[in-house]
């Protein structure tokens, strides 16, 4: 017999043996004796004298809601390519994810965090899981039941030589792109995917007790579309039951496997939500409840304020034990939780950013913990990440490019880790008061700096208030010039910018960077580059040209570098979709052009050829909703100042001799925030943004626009009012979701060119595949404002995969003027 004080966790509390201390707060550090017996090994005896004789010890409460999960290095998406190309085995693949997600347990265990998710880590995405869990494949891609392979899994996510993908959309107002399920009354449930399982057992053999996460059966099905031949009004949650059942052998299996936490992600409570899809939750875990029985359930919402019928709702759902909120973008839940949050329940408080890169204000963040603590009670307080860490780079440890000063504001997702278990440390009287004075410094530096203010930027941008910057003319007169002077047939063809990046090019740019090669070296190798893209735009006959961007790295990254009040990272990696990473730039102080950023391209692209060449520009909202923004003032302000460096280089553009300009706002639509009365407002600065960057422009010069994927049929009259002569648009993967629009009345009198086929699948689509699409598009627009283009920009693609699909996609659109002459 020996008296320790040992940590007794919730799960472990049916094993106190003595009766008279069963009542004793779980989680917490009490003084035991241990008195192992052949049948009681692991019993724990409180002592009796505990009130007296000894101090009681609350244990450190830190969760993390989800990591990234590509490694630090990329280790993830290398392993993914090189399996996608036959160079690696599945055994190969599998030995890296294994790796990554051992670091990453060992990480968070190593740094104290208490509540370790598992089943975040994914080989593309995590709807995509949850669908292939529940056996939901559709019918094309020929499953024939049974454990789902790597074959069946990314035919879904990419498609194969002969199906389409899955459609594919971003997730809530972020830039990851999630694979959407596609639903109906016949499709058949089943336990297909034992990976939440298999990797819950995987963590527990390497010493760590983690929560599986999963998105939970609402949310999964209020987040499908109907599959091919469903009604659109089709009700998802009609299959609520279908699907419960394979929830409920999962969660079995867990129990049978020693979990005794697990975590539902329902992130579309904090959408506006009718009543009876707000009653499905309460079915859901009222079906679940039982089976739940003996786990630990926390059920997470993020990314916004939660409604208060919906906070209502969670709260009082039957089985749950917490529930995490995210209190850096929700800050109104936070009076839900002041004024009516239910006793005895968990709060896992999201106080540390899950979506952006600033160090937390740890001072502030502890003050709202500690009002929090007489609210829920000091034992059920539980310090979290406001979402997942997926949306942040992985490590500032391998930050070479940033300088000290601006590495002392910011935190990627490993120093959050350590940022929720110092704030977790603080609660419980341990305190690190030089890491806590650190930050508070690194704070005060940040906002006296001179690097952030720029008065000449600011006034400029106020200045701007009051006017609406629309252009003179109408668009269909602006048209009318524009034909005049550009001479394009009907259904005329164009690519949306961006040619493949080949590993030749990839290494120029990094030696220039590396100053391994001069600049007229770089210049030359680009030139030829260049003229490649522009000669084979003219073998295959399209109308305006575009010169591929071999320039370019990233197309916010980009022009971010050639902008004061940006800063960027070595590895500041965060997933889009799949195996694609973005390296989002920093902005971190008034924004403003010092030169021209692609005049001196352009106007060697446009002497190559007599076509018209398209002068390309990210757009102001793309680049704030892809960079990591400023968090010391609102989004808009930041926004215009983009908007006034980005109508610069278009009067540069112009004055150049470039006739047709895109300005590219790819992600306006993921910006839109996802409570419907906040709408109006974003939409008319996003606006207002982009048709600030064109108001100065001849009637002559044609402005285009492009928009990635999303659902625009619900922002169609913002996108009207964006007052630009011709959008590009997603369309072939959403089975032209977006034609519905125009189908349903809408008039849309500019340009307008819906994708005729997929750029993120490998798969090449035939002529008469391409002929049909813009067959169903001129059912419902007018011939003279149709245009043909890819869906989006080819620089992921291979040339043997782009040429193709273009002398397919322009021999459709030959061939159906032929159809329309006659």
């Amino acid at each position: 017999m020996k008296k320790e004080l040992v940590k007794i966790h919730a799960h472990e509390c049916r094993r106190v043996v003595n009766s008279a201390h069963t009542g004793m707060n779980c989680d917490q550090i009490y003084p035991v004796t241990i008195s192992p017996t052949p049948t009681t090994p692991n019993s724990y005896h409180f002592d009796s004298d505990l009130p007296s004789f000894y101090p009681t010890y609350r244990s450190m409460a830190s969760h993390i809601v989800g990591y990234p999960r590509m490694g630090p290095k990329r280790e993830l998406k290398f392993a993914l390519e090189s399996f996608w190309d036959g160079k690696t085995t599945a055994e190969d693949l599998q030995k890296v994810s294994a790796d990554l997600r051992s670091s990453i347990w060992k990480q968070m265990s190593d740094a104290g965090i208490k509540y370790i998710p598992s089943n975040t880590f994914s080989h593309y995405d995590q709807v995509l899981d949850t669908t292939a869990m529940l056996g939901a494949v559709p019918p094309r891609y020929n499953w024939n039941g049974g454990e789902i392979g790597f074959d069946t899994y990314f035919s879904m996510a990419r498609g194969n030589a002969s199906v389409p993908a899955m459609e594919m959309t971003k997730w809530f107002d972020t830039n990851y792109h999630f694979i959407v399920p596609e639903l109906g009354p016949e499709v058949k449930f089943s336990y297909a995917s034992h990976k939440a399982v298999n990797e819950y057992k995987e963590a527990k053999a390497l010493g760590v007790d983690t929560v599986p996460v999963f998105v939970g059966p609402v949310s999964y099905l209020l987040l499908s579309k109907p599959a091919r031949g469903v009604e659109k009004t089709f009700d998802f949650l009609s299959l609520l039951d279908k699907i419960l059942p394979i929830y409920k052998e999962v969660i079995a299996e867990l129990k049978a496997a020693g979990a005794s936490w697990i975590q539902f992600d329902e992130a579309t409570l904090v959408k506006d939500l009718e009543p009876y899809q707000l009653e499905a939750f309460t079915k859901a875990y009222s079906d679940l409840e039982s089976t739940c029985s003996g786990l630990n359930v926390i059920v997470a919402t993020y990314f916004a304020d939660i409604p208060a019928d919906a906070f209502k709702t969670l709260t009082t759902l039957p089985g749950v034990t917490g529930y995490t909120f995210d209190l850096v973008r929700g800050e109104k839940t936070l009076e839900l939780i002041k004024s009516s949050f239910p006793s005895g329940k968990y709060l896992f408080a999201g106080v540390v950013d899950g979506r952006n890169i600033w160090a937390n204000d740890l001072a502030g963040s502890l003050s709202v913990l500690e009002s929090l603590e007489g609210i829920v009670g000091k034992d059920k307080l539980v310090v979290s990440t406001s979402s997942s860490l997926l949306h942040t780079a992985v490590d500032l440890v391998n930050e070479t490019k940033l300088d000290d000063e601006i590495k002392s504001w910011l935190a990627f997702a490993a120093q959050k880790v350590v940022e929720v278990n110092a704030l977790a440390k603080a609660l419980v009287g341990q305190k690190d008061e030089a890491f806590f004075a650190a930050n508070a410094a690194a704070l005060a530096s940040r906002k006296c700096s001179p690097r952030v203010n720029n008065e000449a930027v600011q006034k400029a941008a106020v200045a701007l208030r009051g006017n609406d910057h629309r252009r003179a003319t109408n668009v269909s007169a602006r048209l009318d010039a524009q034909q005049k002077k550009l001479n394009l047939p009907i259904l005329p063809t164009t690519t949306i910018g961006s040619f493949p990046q080949t590993i030749e090019l990839r290494r120029v740019r990094r030696e220039y960077k590396a100053k391994k090669i001069s600049e007229e070296e770089y210049v030359k190798a680009i030139k030829e580059e260049i003229f490649k893209v522009v000669q084979l735009q003219e073998e295959l006959d399209i109308d305006v040209l575009v010169h591929g961007e071999p320039e370019r790295n990233d197309m916010v990254e980009y022009f971010g570098e050639q902008l004061s009040g940006f800063a960027f990272t070595a590895n500041g990696w965060v997933q889009s979709y799949g195996s694609r990473c973005v390296k989002p730039p920093i902005i971190y102080g008034d924004v403003s052009r010092p030169k021209a950023m692609t005049v001196f391209w352009s106007t060697m692209a446009q002497e190559m050829t007599k076509r018209p060449m398209k002068g390309m520009l990210t757009g102001p909202v793309t680049i704030l909703n892809w960079s990591f923004v400023r968090n010391d003032q609102p989004r808009f302000e930041t926004c215009y100042q983009i908007a006034l460096a980005i109508k610069d280089e278009v009067e540069d553009l112009e004055k150049a001799g470039i006739t047709v300009i895109q300005i590219d706002e790819a992600a306006l639509r993921e910006g839109l925030p996802l409570r419907k009365a906040e709408h109006a407002f974003y939409l008319d600065w996003a606006v207002h943004s982009f048709r600030i960057t064109n108001v100065g422009v001849q009637d002559t010069t044609q402005i285009h626009t492009h928009m990635c994927y999303s659902n625009f049929n619900d922002i169609i009259h913002s996108i009207i009012d964006m007052d630009a002569d011709v959008i590009t648009i997603e369309n072939s993967r959403s089975d032209e979701k977006l034609l519905s629009v125009f189908r349903e009345g809408v008039k849309y009198g500019a340009g307008i060119g819906p994708g005729v086929y997929d750029i993120h699948s490998p798969r090449i689509p035939s002529m008469e595949e391409i002929h049909d699409r813009i067959n169903k598009m001129l059912a419902v627009l007018e011939t003279n404002i149709l245009w043909v283009n890819p869906d989006c920009g080819l620089k992921t693609r291979k040339y043997g995969e782009v040429k193709p699909a273009l002398e397919a996609m322009v021999t459709a659109a030959k061939k159906l003027r032929a159809e329309l002459a006659k």
